[in-house]
């Protein structure tokens, strides 16, 4: 999915909640300015569902309808994504003529509601999935044909060709030709990368090579991997992934990271992690943030997907796409505009502030929580129901075979950051202590 807004406060803001509704989609977001450009150069716009949120008017003759006239651009290139119109303004006229002109859906900007979103959302998968239906059926239907009757003519088929060639349309992934690497398969993905297993000669070992999914010139997005692989090479240390190359190929950047075939901490966690592996996993995030927090760095994307298992089942960090500067530079968090996923943001971060390296500490915390119930901290049925839970709610108690655990995970969960641990290394000591059995009752609490 693909939300369009020139608004980025707004746009985040529904991006997450889109997260939230839809976990298993891959949601992504850009600026009104950017879609045009970007998507001519993108064949498909490599999105199933496109919410486009802009002015549609007052009628099809009013030059103010920027929506209509995208909608129209949309529709000449046989764009295949189902496209949900938000309309700031507009009437019943501009609602019809954004139907005919090919909108899935039409929803006035002012009177959306999550219920609404959702269920739009949902009616316009639904079609998806009966067309993609459709097709195979089709595609089925004719491979039965060809089998009874192998000599039949090429053009005996030609609806079946005709379906096989749109749904080849719609669910390509060629892998990129990258110079001096043998891809192998997809292992993830992003809206804005896609990452493969590949062999690399100059190695002689598979590495994670991910690779970006467009390069636009003048796009603030043009040199996101090259950002990424500084910010690691910054940090080289044991918990923290290894790099290996970085490069541009045909206008794609390209990073060469260390592979883990082991997976990552969200999988490890299905199987239920011990009291002492919750601790070992601690630990050696919050060493990982020393070397981080040292370098200047704040990950600002913590979360058990961003923690990858070696062989020896240590964790390494991985994804620095959202890093940026603690020095309150040019490079540093801009207030308003949301990063990261909903589920392990601090209060500060839901809240569109500045940010610290007690931000990172406060979802290390949330993820500590994660691995010791099997639960989240905080779950809703939108994005904003997280989010305001995470800056006005009170954790929920741990089960009193946990107790233990209850001082630490305060430290790191209070709402306040001047109440967390000022520092990973501080973590790391009180990690010790409850090793030891002498956690100080008296530490503060988030209550």
């Amino acid at each position: 999915m693909l939300v369009v807004d020139r608004d980025a406060k707004y746009r985040e803001w529904l991006r997450l909640h889109l997260g939230i509704l839809f976990p298993d989609a891959a949601v992504g977001a850009i600026d009104l300015a950017e879609f045009e450009p970007w998507s001519a150069a993108a064949p498909g716009l490599e999105c199933d569902v496109l919410l486009l949120a802009t002015s549609f008017g007052t009628g099809p003759e009013d030059p103010q309808a920027h929506g209509l006239e995208l909608l129209r651009k949309l529709r000449a290139r046989n764009v295949s994504s189902a496209v949900i119109a938000v309309a700031e303004d507009g009437n019943e006229l501009t609602a019809v003529r954004s139907l005919q002109l090919g909108a899935a859906d039409y929803l006035p900007k002012r009177l959306l509601t999550p219920e609404r979103l959702k269920t739009s959302v949902r009616v316009v998968l639904r079609r998806i999935e009966q067309r993609v239906a459709q097709r195979l059926a089709v595609l089925a239907q004719t491979a039965q044909a060809i089998a009874l009757d192998p000599a039949a003519e090429p053009g005996e088929a030609e609806a079946g060709d005709e379906a096989a060639a749109a749904l080849r349309a719609q669910s390509s992934d060629t892998p990129p030709d990258i110079p001096g690497y043998s891809i192998a398969k997809k292992i993830g993905e992003s809206e804005k990368a896609v990452v493969y297993l590949a062999a690399s000669a100059a190695l002689g070992a598979d590495v994670a090579l991910k690779v970006s999914r467009t390069c636009r010139e003048g796009s603030a997005e043009r040199q996101a991997l090259e950002r990424e692989y500084k910010a690691i090479v910054a940090v080289r240390h044991p918990s923290v992934v290894r790099i290996h190359d970085y490069g541009v190929e045909k206008g794609l950047e390209y990073l060469a990271m260390e592979y883990f075939p082991r997976g990552d901490l969200k999988a490890r966690m299905y199987f239920g992690v011990t009291e002492a592996e919750t601790l070992r996993y601690v630990e050696q995030i919050a060493a990982a943030l020393c070397v981080v927090h040292g370098a200047g760095l704040l990950h600002r994307d913590l979360k058990p997907p961003n923690g990858m298992l070696r062989e020896c089942d240590d964790v390494a960090l991985i994804d620095f796409g959202l890093a940026r500067t603690l020095d309150g530079g040019a490079h540093s968090t801009r207030t308003g505009v949301l990063r990261g996923s909903p589920y392990y943001m601090s209060p500060e971060q839901a809240l569109g502030e500045p940010l610290d390296a007690r931000s990172d500490l406060y979802s290390l915390g949330v993820i500590y929580h994660e691995m010791l119930t099997g639960k989240k901290l905080f779950t809703g049925a939108s994005a904003m129901e997280v989010l305001q839970q995470h800056v006005n709610a009170p954790p929920p108690h741990l089960p009193l075979s946990l107790s233990r655990h209850a001082p630490l995970l305060s430290r790191l969960l209070a709402k306040r950051r001047e109440e967390r641990f000022n520092t990973a290394a501080e973590v790391i000591e009180a990690v010790a202590r409850l090793r030891r059995g002498t956690v100080l009752q008296a530490e503060p609490t988030a209550a």
